[in-house]
């Protein structure tokens, strides 16, 4: 029996943080760098402390995120050996539920439906291993955790990190021995 992955979108698939920049590039003017935002909450990533709220109420957002540099290849190679779940927190934001689902479709129409799931409370998860970018998302969780590193993330070591979807695939043919 394989062992299960819960993967999460925002931030580890779907590039949440150019998405950010660009949509507050193109609403108010101002280009920020990805360097000065780190170590930053998302909430304080931008002078308009409301942006990243109201991009993330906006219809299209996560509709049009960007995919995540190697995340399609490296999910594929993942369910060769492991039974791979998306698991995205998508109730905050109603619009997003719809947005992310044809989102999966377009850039990951190999994960079969019964292998998403939304949820509001990532707590309930119970797969062996969990890779996400937040850590209230992991702190809970009673498998094996994987930060996805992030701007915002930038400050906890308390879980295995990863930078990019590379280190991913090393890190889980480790795993997959195990």
């Amino acid at each position: 029996m394989k062992k299960s992955i819960a993967i999460d979108m925002d931030g580890v698939i779907a590039d949440t943080e150019t998405q950010f920049i660009n949509w507050y590039e193109r609403d108010y003017g101002v280009r920020i760098k990805p360097t000065e935002i780190i170590g930053l909450k998302e909430d304080e990533m931008f002078p308009d402390k409301t942006a990243v709220r109201k991009f993330a109420f906006t219809p299209g957002f996560f509709r049009t995120l960007p995919v995540m540099q190697g995340a399609v290849e490296s999910v594929k190679a993942l369910m060769e050996s492991f039974e791979v779940y998306i698991v995205s927190a998508a109730m905050e934001f109603p619009q997003s539920l719809p947005e992310k689902a044809e989102w999966l479709k377009e850039h990951f129409p190999f994960i079969d439906w019964r292998h998403i799931v939304f949820c509001g409370d990532k707590s309930i998860i119970n797969t062996d291993y969990m890779i996400d970018d937040h850590v209230k998302n992991l702190d809970y969780f009673n498998g094996t955790t994987i930060i996805f590193h992030a701007f915002h993330n930038i400050n906890f070591n308390h879980h295995q990190r990863v930078s990019n979807w590379e280190e991913v695939l090393v890190l889980m043919e480790k795993e997959r021995y195990l």
